[in-house]
């Protein structure tokens, strides 16, 4: 089994806090779409004769381009690939959800949406220069329930600096009250090249302090554990069996094909991405060549990465196949460093298991990175 991941390289307009590759220029929407199409054939054999059971569009913004084009993409992957699909998920934006895009993804078959909310109040949405406001945040749901969807996940970001954590509570009770089934909470972060990378550089923007965005953490978890939401990754929380099968695949190795300029790739052995630029991605698939750059992962890389990655789930670390896939014995030789850990209440053991208390999970890259070989 597999997936294919589709970055969809367009936004209306660019988010202050974000660094993913996109473009607000949407004259080469169309031969995108047709060079992504090409990328598939021209990359058929990369997953081997692995059966695709997840697609996820994402971005960017997926749900900008007009639902034919989507279409056209699941249409050309059903010619090039088994399918026996499990999941179809499309990141979409509140204001994109009008009662004739609804009726056209669930026609084409996209059946969970996850909805880039962020917040629910208007003053954070203009800060970060969303597109929607909180109007539309609250009658997400209630449109697309009515188009026959079911499925949802809705992203909100915690963190933003304030007086108090009045906001971040709110958000929660409003995502809560709305109840999706799957939500996605990341900490607000300042990367280099965003807008607020640059206020912060000319000492426009403070972010919230360390204290301060662990403590809307645990508010998150608190909260999440009232209304019934297990924390199956760190910043993934779903009512059981509610978990989203291709981001769960990530954290569990699963190889997947990343189709679109900025894409990741990873075959089970090797990774990979392609170019982030629109113009030189086109350009290069009108030539019948690929723009994709392998990394090089040596082996103690790839245990690394699945200490680091098992870390973040509730399933954790299966010792058994720790020891049955590198040779590693994790209780006797880093012996000390989980004694700390264990008197500190960060690890939960299982027969054959280790995985992190919620406390633990508040430091779970500190923890793996002490774990590493």
């Amino acid at each position: 089994m597999a997936g294919i991941y589709v970055h969809i390289p367009f936004c209306k307009q660019a988010c202050h806090y974000c660094d993913f590759h996109f473009s607000t220029n949407v004259s080469q929407l169309e031969e995108m779409m047709k060079m992504i199409a090409k990328e598939a054939i021209l990359r058929k054999e990369y997953l081997g004769k692995e059966t695709i059971e997840t697609i996820y569009f994402g971005g960017g913004t997926p749900s900008l381009p007009d639902p034919k084009w989507i279409d056209f993409l699941l249409n050309e992957f059903s010619k090039i690939y088994s399918l026996d699909l499990k999941e179809v998920t499309l990141e979409a934006n509140p204001d994109d959800l009008n009662a004739e895009n609804l009726h056209s993804w669930k026609e084409i078959g996209i059946d969970r949406l996850s909805l880039g909310i962020q917040s629910f109040d208007d003053r954070i949405l203009q800060f970060y220069n969303r597109a929607h406001n909180s109007k539309e945040s609250l009658e997400a749901i209630g449109k697309a329930r009515d188009a026959g969807f079911f499925k949802f996940s809705m992203d909100l970001i915690y963190g933003f600096p304030w007086e108090n954590h009045d906001i971040w509570k709110k958000d929660l009770e409003l995502v809560f009250a709305q109840n999706p089934g799957h939500i996605s909470c990341y900490a607000l972060t300042v990367e280099p090249k965003t807008a607020l990378g640059v206020w912060e550089k000319k000492g426009k923007f403070s972010p919230a302090n360390e204290d301060f965005v662990a403590e809307q953490f645990e508010i998150l978890q608190e909260e999440a554990e009232k209304y019934g939401y297990d924390q199956y990754e760190i910043s993934n929380f779903s009512i059981p069996g509610k978990e989203a099968f291709h981001n769960t695949n990530y954290w569990k190795s699963i190889p997947y094909l990343g189709l679109g300029p900025g894409a990741h790739s990873f075959d089970g052995k090797q990774r990979g991405s392609n170019i982030r630029n629109n113009i030189k991605y086109i350009q290069s698939l009108q030539s019948d060549h690929i723009s994709f750059e392998k990394e090089d992962i040596e082996e103690s890389d790839i245990l690394n990465e699945y200490i680091l990655t098992s870390l973040r789930t509730r399933w954790g670390i299966d010792l058994n196949y720790l020891n049955r896939r590198f040779g590693k014995d994790l209780k006797q030789e880093k012996r000390n460093q989980l004694d700390q850990f264990d008197q500190a209440g960060w690890l939960l053991w299982g027969e054959n298991t280790l995985s992190l208390s919620k406390s633990g999970k508040l430091l779970a890259d500190s923890i793996a990175s002490a774990l590493f070989y």
